[in-house]
C-alpha cells in the first residue's frame, strides 16, 4: 500500500507541476497515474489521490483546481462530468468504534457519478454514494446518500430539491 501511495504522490506531484500547455505529458501522467482516462479529459491543478489506480475517468471530463480523490476504493467518474473547484470523494471512514478507530480500521465503499453530471464548487461526496446521470449538485453541498438521476440536488446533507424538466432549456426551442 504504501508503494502504491508513494507512486500516486510523486505522479499528481509532478501532474500538479507541469505547464497546462504540456498536454503530451499531462496525457502521460494522468495515464500512468489513474486506471483509466478517457478521451478529452481535463483536470486542474492541484489533484490529489491517494492511490489512482481505482479511478476511472471518461471521456470529455472537466475537473477544476483542487480536487481531492481517496480512492481507498473504486471511483468511477462517467462521460461528460464537470465537477467544480475544491470538490473531494472520499472512498474511506474510519471506524466509528473509538478503540477500533485508533487501530486504524477503516470501512472502504466505492463512488460512481455517472455520465453528464455536474458539481457545484466545494462539493463533498462521501463513501458508498452514487451520482445518477445528469444529476446537478450544489456549490457546498455534502453527498452522504445516493442521488437519482436528472435532479438538482443540494445542502448539508445534501438532498433532492427537484427534478430537471424542459423548463430548464436555454436554447430557444
Amino acid at each position: 500500500m504504501t508503494r502504491m501511495y508513494d507512486k500516486a504522490t510523486k505522479l499528481s506531484d509532478e501532474y500538479n507541476r507541469t505547464s497546462y500547455d504540456n498536454t503530451e505529458k499531462l496525457s502521460l501522467l494522468l495515464s500512468q497515474l489513474l486506471k483509466h482516462v478517457g478521451e478529452n479529459v481535463r483536470i486542474m491543478p492541484n489533484f490529489h489521490c491517494e492511490y489512482g489506480h481505482n479511478i476511472t475517468i471518461g471521456n470529455n471530463v472537466f475537473i477544476n483546481f483542487n480536487s481531492i480523490i481517496m480512492d481507498n476504493a473504486e471511483v468511477i467518474i462517467g462521460d461528460d462530468v464537470r465537477i467544480g473547484p475544491n470538490a473531494g470523494v472520499y472512498t474511506v471512514n474510519h471506524a466509528i468504534v473509538p478503540d477500533e478507530r485508533t487501530k486504524g480500521i477503516c470501512i472502504c465503499k466505492p463512488v460512481h457519478i455517472e455520465n453528464k453530471v455536474w458539481f457545484g464548487a466545494d462539493v463533498k461526496v462521501l463513501a458508498g454514494v452514487t451520482i445518477g446521470e445528469g444529476s446537478i449538485i450544489g456549490a457546498g453541498s455534502v453527498v452522504t446518500k445516493s442521488i437519482p438521476a436528472g435532479v438538482i440536488a443540494a445542502g448539508n446533507p445534501c438532498k433532492v430539491i427537484r427534478k430537471i424538466d424542459e423548463n430548464d432549456r436555454i436554447e430557444i426551442r
